[in-house]
């Protein structure tokens, strides 16, 4: 049997990276997945790259108002959300002295504000049993150059997983944070970098991997489908690393 059969799951920020390949983990484990993306060119690539069993719905998860219609229709599809993965954010480089109002704010809207508020409008739709996992990341954990202001949402991330868990214990909901390591992605696209900076700063930081590479995004979809999945029935309020060591040595 297949492990999410005839489950209903969402994860925003499934058009690209990380949420494409675990929607696409999903629909072949048997759920049908609700998407969401901020551009619809992308997310309609994303649909049809992903095939049957899924549906696109443009959203920013920074907007309240985008979340309350996403979750509106949801309800009006499926009825209900069994499984949430909580993707979506931002991580662009700004080093301490460089820092800008404009970055602090738009960082922790999309990554803590756009989080939370998806989770809490989630909330009425996840049955008792439910599974919510969260995109944290080894930057919560490790000092890394540049990267204080993303580093602090995702420690907030990290936060919300123990906390919550305590909330949604006597519904036994789940709630676990998943952490990557460098991941190949299309997030290295968005960081205010060139190409070849890009090139030398995916160079620079596999040397902090003991494995040696870069990780791939279907190696963490599956991390995500076993914490979404029955397999992980006794886990709740962790942090789950996938970062090939970096965060562990």
């Amino acid at each position: 049997m297949k492990k999410l059969s005839g489950k209903i799951a969402v994860i925003t920020g499934g058009n690209s990276g990380i949420g494409l390949a675990t929607a696409k983990r999903f629909v072949t484990e048997g759920a049908h997945v609700v998407i969401t993306g901020r551009r619809k060119d992308q997310l309609d690539a994303a649909v049809k790259e992903i095939g049957d069993n899924v549906t696109g719905i443009q959203g920013d998860v920074s907007n309240l108002k985008d979340l309350d219609r996403l979750f509106s229709e949801v309800k009006r599809q499926h009825g209900r959300i069994d499984v949430l993965f909580a993707n979506a954010g931002i991580g662009e480089l700004a080093p301490l002295g460089s820092i800008t109002e404009e970055h602090f704010d738009k960082t922790f809207r999309i990554n803590v504000k756009g989080l939370l508020f998806t989770i809490q409008k989630a909330l009425p739709l996840i049955p008792d049993g439910g599974s919510i996992i969260m995109n944290a990341s080894i930057a919560s954990s490790k000092g890394l150059e540049g990267f204080g202001v993303y580093s602090a949402t995702k420690a907030a991330v990290r936060s919300f997983a123990r906390s919550w868990t305590a909330d949604l214990k006597s519904r036994k909901i789940r709630v676990n944070a998943i952490s990557p390591g460098p991941i190949d992605t299309p997030i290295f696209g968005q960081m205010g970098l060139t190409a070849d900076q890009v090139q030398q700063f995916k160079g620079n930081i596999v040397t902090s991997v003991p494995l040696g590479r870069m990780g791939s995004p279907d190696e963490i979809a599956k991390a995500v489908l076993f914490l979404a999945s029955d397999d992980s029935s006794y886990i709740t309020g962790i942090e789950l690393f996938v970062d090939g060591g970096m965060a562990q040595i």
